[in-house]
Protein backbone atom coordinates (compact mmCIF):
# COMPACT_ATOMS: atom_id res chain seq x y z
CA UNK A 1 0.00 0.00 0.00
CA UNK A 2 1.15 2.99 -0.88
CA UNK A 3 0.60 5.78 2.56
CA UNK A 4 0.16 9.26 2.64
CA UNK A 5 2.77 11.27 3.04
CA UNK A 6 1.22 14.04 4.49
CA UNK A 7 -2.16 15.81 5.17
CA UNK A 8 -3.87 19.19 4.95
CA UNK A 9 -5.61 21.68 6.87
CA UNK A 10 -7.40 24.30 5.72
CA UNK A 11 -5.10 24.53 2.46
CA UNK A 12 -2.15 23.99 5.40
CA UNK A 13 0.60 20.73 4.36
CA UNK A 14 1.74 18.92 7.52
CA UNK A 15 4.14 15.97 7.54
CA UNK A 16 4.09 13.34 8.05
CA UNK A 17 0.66 12.51 8.74
CA UNK A 18 0.90 11.80 12.61
CA UNK A 19 -0.32 13.45 15.39
CA UNK A 20 0.47 13.57 19.14
CA UNK A 21 -2.54 13.15 21.06
CA UNK A 22 -3.28 15.44 23.92
CA UNK A 23 -3.41 13.54 26.98
CA UNK A 24 -3.96 15.98 30.47
CA UNK A 25 -0.83 16.13 32.95
CA UNK A 26 1.40 14.08 30.07
CA UNK A 27 1.82 16.07 27.11
CA UNK A 28 2.87 19.20 28.19
CA UNK A 29 5.65 21.84 26.74
CA UNK A 30 8.39 19.59 28.07
CA UNK A 31 6.81 16.26 26.92
CA UNK A 32 5.98 17.67 23.92
CA UNK A 33 9.97 19.01 22.91
CA UNK A 34 11.00 15.28 23.49
CA UNK A 35 8.67 14.25 21.19
CA UNK A 36 9.11 16.36 18.46
CA UNK A 37 13.27 15.47 19.04
CA UNK A 38 12.54 12.08 18.11
CA UNK A 39 11.22 13.03 15.21
CA UNK A 40 8.00 11.90 12.94
CA UNK A 41 5.90 14.56 14.48
CA UNK A 42 3.69 16.05 11.86
CA UNK A 43 1.75 18.20 14.59
CA UNK A 44 1.47 18.89 18.00
CA UNK A 45 -2.11 19.00 20.48
CA UNK A 46 -1.95 20.51 23.52
CA UNK A 47 -3.38 19.28 27.01
CA UNK A 48 -6.85 20.03 26.77
CA UNK A 49 -7.48 23.62 28.33
CA UNK A 50 -10.47 24.92 30.06
CA UNK A 51 -11.76 28.31 28.78
CA UNK A 52 -13.44 28.81 32.41
CA UNK A 53 -9.53 29.19 33.68
CA UNK A 54 -8.13 30.73 30.52
CA UNK A 55 -10.98 33.51 30.32
CA UNK A 56 -10.99 34.48 34.13
CA UNK A 57 -7.53 34.60 34.12
CA UNK A 58 -6.32 31.58 35.91
CA UNK A 59 -2.18 31.40 35.83
CA UNK A 60 -2.21 27.90 35.07
CA UNK A 61 -4.37 27.88 32.35
CA UNK A 62 -2.48 30.08 30.67
CA UNK A 63 0.60 28.44 31.54
CA UNK A 64 -0.61 25.61 30.27
CA UNK A 65 -0.87 26.81 26.67
CA UNK A 66 2.40 28.27 26.51
CA UNK A 67 4.97 26.53 23.96
CA UNK A 68 8.34 26.40 22.00
CA UNK A 69 9.11 27.50 18.69
CA UNK A 70 10.27 24.25 18.21
CA UNK A 71 6.46 22.46 18.88
CA UNK A 72 5.21 23.93 15.88
CA UNK A 73 3.20 23.51 14.71
CA UNK A 74 0.86 23.05 17.28
CA UNK A 75 -2.54 23.07 17.96
CA UNK A 76 -4.13 24.51 21.60
CA UNK A 77 -6.85 22.32 22.44
CA UNK A 78 -9.63 24.18 24.67
CA UNK A 79 -13.28 22.44 26.13
CA UNK A 80 -16.14 23.92 28.08
CA UNK A 81 -20.06 24.56 27.09
CA UNK A 82 -20.12 28.02 27.08
CA UNK A 83 -20.52 29.89 24.34
CA UNK A 84 -19.17 32.96 25.01
CA UNK A 85 -16.14 31.90 26.86
CA UNK A 86 -15.47 29.51 24.24
CA UNK A 87 -15.37 32.10 21.39
CA UNK A 88 -13.14 34.11 24.25
CA UNK A 89 -11.06 31.39 24.78
CA UNK A 90 -10.51 30.36 21.21
CA UNK A 91 -9.09 34.26 20.01
CA UNK A 92 -6.98 33.44 23.33
CA UNK A 93 -5.43 30.84 21.22
CA UNK A 94 -5.28 32.65 18.33
CA UNK A 95 -3.61 35.67 20.20
CA UNK A 96 -0.83 32.72 21.23
CA UNK A 97 0.03 32.18 17.57
CA UNK A 98 -1.48 28.93 17.73
CA UNK A 99 -1.52 27.21 14.41
CA UNK A 100 -4.66 25.77 14.77
CA UNK A 101 -7.82 25.93 17.75
CA UNK A 102 -8.90 22.48 18.63
CA UNK A 103 -12.28 21.97 20.04
CA UNK A 104 -12.59 18.54 22.68
CA UNK A 105 -15.50 16.92 22.31
CA UNK A 106 -14.23 13.33 23.81
CA UNK A 107 -13.32 13.89 27.27
CA UNK A 108 -14.98 11.51 29.47
CA UNK A 109 -13.91 13.05 32.70
CA UNK A 110 -16.83 13.41 35.30
CA UNK A 111 -15.94 16.52 35.74
CA UNK A 112 -15.76 17.89 32.59
CA UNK A 113 -18.66 15.93 32.07
CA UNK A 114 -20.68 17.83 34.69
CA UNK A 115 -19.92 21.01 33.39
CA UNK A 116 -21.42 20.22 30.43
CA UNK A 117 -18.14 20.25 27.66
CA UNK A 118 -16.27 17.43 26.59
CA UNK A 119 -18.05 14.52 25.45
CA UNK A 120 -21.04 15.79 26.76
CA UNK A 121 -21.73 17.79 23.67
CA UNK A 122 -22.40 14.93 21.84
CA UNK A 123 -25.75 14.55 23.68
CA UNK A 124 -25.90 18.46 23.38
CA UNK A 125 -26.20 19.06 18.98
CA UNK A 126 -27.81 22.26 19.33
CA UNK A 127 -25.17 23.53 21.88
CA UNK A 128 -22.33 22.35 19.74
CA UNK A 129 -23.44 23.71 16.73
CA UNK A 130 -23.85 27.33 18.65
CA UNK A 131 -20.24 26.82 19.73
CA UNK A 132 -18.83 25.81 16.96
CA UNK A 133 -20.18 28.84 14.60
CA UNK A 134 -19.29 31.46 17.26
CA UNK A 135 -15.55 30.00 17.85
CA UNK A 136 -15.56 30.27 13.29
CA UNK A 137 -17.12 32.94 13.19
CA UNK A 138 -14.42 34.70 15.92
CA UNK A 139 -10.94 33.15 14.52
CA UNK A 140 -9.00 33.81 11.48
CA UNK A 141 -7.23 29.96 12.11
CA UNK A 142 -8.82 26.65 11.21
CA UNK A 143 -10.58 24.84 13.79
CA UNK A 144 -10.35 21.26 14.00
CA UNK A 145 -12.53 19.17 16.72
CA UNK A 146 -11.89 15.67 18.48
CA UNK A 147 -15.32 13.70 19.25
CA UNK A 148 -16.05 10.34 20.21
CA UNK A 149 -18.23 7.64 18.99
CA UNK A 150 -21.15 8.45 20.69
CA UNK A 151 -22.24 8.79 24.55
CA UNK A 152 -22.96 5.09 24.68
CA UNK A 153 -23.29 2.36 22.66
CA UNK A 154 -27.52 3.59 21.77
CA UNK A 155 -26.07 6.50 20.78
CA UNK A 156 -23.40 6.26 18.18
CA UNK A 157 -23.51 9.47 16.22
CA UNK A 158 -20.47 10.29 15.19
CA UNK A 159 -21.87 10.67 11.85
CA UNK A 160 -24.16 13.00 12.89
CA UNK A 161 -21.32 14.69 15.09
CA UNK A 162 -19.24 14.78 11.79
CA UNK A 163 -21.59 16.80 9.35
CA UNK A 164 -22.03 19.30 11.89
CA UNK A 165 -18.86 20.06 12.81
CA UNK A 166 -17.90 20.31 8.61
CA UNK A 167 -21.25 22.12 8.30
CA UNK A 168 -19.96 24.49 10.98
CA UNK A 169 -16.73 25.27 9.13
CA UNK A 170 -14.53 22.50 10.93
CA UNK A 171 -11.30 22.07 9.15
CA UNK A 172 -10.55 18.30 10.47
CA UNK A 173 -12.13 15.77 12.38
CA UNK A 174 -10.74 13.69 15.12
CA UNK A 175 -12.32 10.42 15.92
CA UNK A 176 -11.89 8.14 19.31
CA UNK A 177 -13.80 5.42 18.53
CA UNK A 178 -15.06 4.64 22.16
CA UNK A 179 -18.20 5.68 23.61
CA UNK A 180 -18.17 7.88 27.16
CA UNK A 181 -19.76 5.05 28.69
CA UNK A 182 -16.54 3.34 27.70
CA UNK A 183 -13.87 5.39 29.05
CA UNK A 184 -10.78 3.67 28.09
CA UNK A 185 -12.19 0.61 28.14
CA UNK A 186 -12.31 -1.85 25.46
CA UNK A 187 -11.07 -1.06 21.95
CA UNK A 188 -11.49 1.79 20.07
CA UNK A 189 -14.08 0.94 17.04
CA UNK A 190 -11.86 1.83 14.04
CA UNK A 191 -14.35 1.27 11.49
CA UNK A 192 -15.99 4.08 12.82
CA UNK A 193 -13.16 6.78 11.33
CA UNK A 194 -13.75 4.58 7.83
CA UNK A 195 -17.27 5.87 7.87
CA UNK A 196 -16.60 9.19 8.84
CA UNK A 197 -14.37 9.80 6.06
CA UNK A 198 -16.79 8.32 3.57
CA UNK A 199 -19.14 11.07 4.53
CA UNK A 200 -17.22 14.24 4.75
CA UNK A 201 -14.86 15.85 2.50
CA UNK A 202 -12.69 17.59 5.81
CA UNK A 203 -9.65 15.71 6.68
CA UNK A 204 -10.32 12.84 9.05
CA UNK A 205 -7.74 11.65 11.64
CA UNK A 206 -8.09 8.31 13.67
CA UNK A 207 -7.04 7.95 17.45
CA UNK A 208 -7.09 4.88 19.72
CA UNK A 209 -4.59 2.07 21.02
CA UNK A 210 -1.55 2.56 18.97
CA UNK A 211 1.26 1.42 20.77
CA UNK A 212 3.50 0.18 17.59
CA UNK A 213 3.94 1.24 13.58
CA UNK A 214 2.05 -1.81 12.64
CA UNK A 215 -1.09 -0.39 14.19
CA UNK A 216 -0.66 3.06 13.18
CA UNK A 217 -0.10 1.40 9.27
CA UNK A 218 -2.76 -1.29 9.50
CA UNK A 219 -5.15 1.59 10.23
CA UNK A 220 -4.43 3.75 7.39
CA UNK A 221 -4.96 0.85 5.46
CA UNK A 222 -8.39 -0.22 6.66
CA UNK A 223 -9.78 3.17 6.96
CA UNK A 224 -8.18 5.77 4.36
CA UNK A 225 -7.59 8.46 7.38
CA UNK A 226 -5.64 11.21 6.71
CA UNK A 227 -4.05 10.90 9.80
CA UNK A 228 -3.15 8.85 12.73
CA UNK A 229 -2.91 10.48 16.30
CA UNK A 230 -1.09 8.21 19.22
CA UNK A 231 -1.07 9.26 22.34
CA UNK A 232 -0.10 6.36 25.16
CA UNK A 233 2.39 4.35 22.86
CA UNK A 234 4.53 8.13 22.95
CA UNK A 235 5.18 7.71 26.74
CA UNK A 236 6.68 4.34 26.36
CA UNK A 237 8.39 5.59 23.12
CA UNK A 238 8.62 8.65 22.29
CA UNK A 239 10.31 7.32 18.91
CA UNK A 240 7.30 5.72 17.83
CA UNK A 241 6.35 8.57 15.31
CA UNK A 242 10.03 8.13 13.41
CA UNK A 243 9.69 4.56 13.42
CA UNK A 244 5.96 4.73 12.22
CA UNK A 245 7.12 7.40 9.49
CA UNK A 246 10.24 4.83 8.56
CA UNK A 247 8.56 1.64 8.43
CA UNK A 248 5.29 3.57 6.29
CA UNK A 249 8.34 4.68 3.82
CA UNK A 250 9.69 1.23 3.95
CA UNK A 251 12.87 2.33 5.14
CA UNK A 252 14.99 0.12 8.58
CA UNK A 253 13.32 1.62 11.70
CA UNK A 254 15.80 3.42 13.92
CA UNK A 255 16.49 1.83 17.46
CA UNK A 256 17.90 4.47 19.30
CA UNK A 257 21.34 3.05 21.39
CA UNK A 258 20.65 3.23 25.47
CA UNK A 259 23.18 6.46 25.63
CA UNK A 260 20.85 8.57 23.36
CA UNK A 261 17.51 7.33 25.78
CA UNK A 262 19.35 8.48 28.74
CA UNK A 263 20.32 11.29 27.46
CA UNK A 264 16.75 12.24 26.11
CA UNK A 265 15.96 11.14 29.43
CA UNK A 266 17.96 13.57 31.45
CA UNK A 267 16.89 16.46 28.87
CA UNK A 268 12.95 15.96 29.86
CA UNK A 269 14.44 16.50 33.42
CA UNK A 270 15.82 19.85 32.16
CA UNK A 271 12.86 20.81 30.60
CA UNK A 272 10.42 20.31 33.60
CA UNK A 273 12.81 22.04 35.52
CA UNK A 274 11.96 25.48 33.17
CA UNK A 275 8.02 24.83 34.12
CA UNK A 276 7.68 23.78 37.58
CA UNK A 277 8.86 23.42 40.90
CA UNK A 278 10.91 20.35 42.26
CA UNK A 279 8.12 18.26 43.65
CA UNK A 280 6.22 18.15 40.32
CA UNK A 281 9.58 17.03 38.45
CA UNK A 282 10.07 14.38 40.53
CA UNK A 283 6.18 13.14 40.03
CA UNK A 284 6.82 13.78 36.29
CA UNK A 285 10.31 11.52 36.39
CA UNK A 286 8.26 8.45 38.56
CA UNK A 287 5.35 8.96 35.56
CA UNK A 288 7.73 8.65 32.81
CA UNK A 289 10.10 6.38 33.85
CA UNK A 290 7.43 3.77 34.83
CA UNK A 291 6.89 3.48 30.96
CA UNK A 292 10.08 3.88 29.42
CA UNK A 293 12.38 1.86 31.68
CA UNK A 294 10.93 -1.11 30.36
CA UNK A 295 12.20 -3.55 28.05
CA UNK A 296 16.11 -4.52 29.82
CA UNK A 297 16.37 -8.10 31.11
CA UNK A 298 16.82 -7.95 34.86
CA UNK A 299 15.80 -3.95 34.93
CA UNK A 300 12.71 -4.44 36.74
CA UNK A 301 14.13 -3.70 39.97
CA UNK A 302 16.20 -0.58 38.73
CA UNK A 303 12.32 0.89 37.65
CA UNK A 304 10.83 -0.08 40.99
CA UNK A 305 13.90 1.33 42.78
CA UNK A 306 13.45 4.81 40.49
CA UNK A 307 9.92 4.78 41.57
CA UNK A 308 10.32 4.26 45.48
CA UNK A 309 13.41 7.76 45.01
CA UNK A 310 12.50 10.51 46.94
CA UNK A 311 14.13 13.06 44.85
CA UNK A 312 15.56 13.54 41.84
CA UNK A 313 19.10 13.35 42.36
CA UNK A 314 18.40 9.70 44.04
CA UNK A 315 16.72 8.71 40.89
CA UNK A 316 19.97 9.80 38.42
CA UNK A 317 22.17 6.99 39.67
CA UNK A 318 19.53 4.51 38.65
CA UNK A 319 19.26 5.62 35.36
CA UNK A 320 23.27 5.33 34.76
CA UNK A 321 22.81 1.47 36.37
CA UNK A 322 19.45 0.66 34.18
CA UNK A 323 21.11 1.93 30.56
CA UNK A 324 24.63 0.60 31.75
CA UNK A 325 22.37 -2.58 31.71
CA UNK A 326 20.89 -2.30 28.39
CA UNK A 327 24.02 -1.18 26.93
CA UNK A 328 24.87 -4.79 27.98
CA UNK A 329 21.62 -7.13 27.28
CA UNK A 330 20.27 -4.72 24.80
CA UNK A 331 16.57 -3.41 24.83
CA UNK A 332 13.29 -5.27 23.92
CA UNK A 333 11.14 -3.09 21.62
CA UNK A 334 8.41 -5.42 21.98
CA UNK A 335 8.58 -5.33 25.81
CA UNK A 336 9.20 -1.72 25.81
CA UNK A 337 5.91 -1.04 23.91
CA UNK A 338 3.79 -3.61 25.58
CA UNK A 339 0.66 -2.30 26.35
CA UNK A 340 -0.57 -1.57 29.82
CA UNK A 341 -3.75 -2.60 30.54
CA UNK A 342 -3.99 -1.52 34.21
CA UNK A 343 -2.64 2.09 33.63
CA UNK A 344 -5.26 4.45 34.20
CA UNK A 345 -4.11 8.13 32.10
CA UNK A 346 -6.17 10.81 31.97
CA UNK A 347 -6.14 10.90 28.19
CA UNK A 348 -9.00 12.92 27.19
CA UNK A 349 -9.66 11.79 23.72
CA UNK A 350 -6.23 10.11 22.99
Amino acid sequence: MRYPESFEIAGRKLSPPLVLSPMAGVTDSPFRRVAKKCGGVGLIVTEFISVEGLTRGNLRSHEMMRYKPEERPIAIQIFGYDIERMRWGAEIAEEAAADFVDINCGCPAKKVVNGGGGSNLLRDLPQLKKILTEVKRAISIPMTVKIRAGWDDKTINCIEVAKLIEDCGGAMITLHGRTRVQGYKGWANWDLVREIKNNVSIPVSGSGDIVKPEEAMRRFEETGADAVHIGRGAISNPYIFRQTWEAMNGLPRYQPPPREMHELLLEFRDNLREHMPERGVIGRMKMLSAQFLKGVRDGAPIRTAVLRSNSVEDMEPLFEEYFALAEVHGIDAELQCARDESAELAECGA
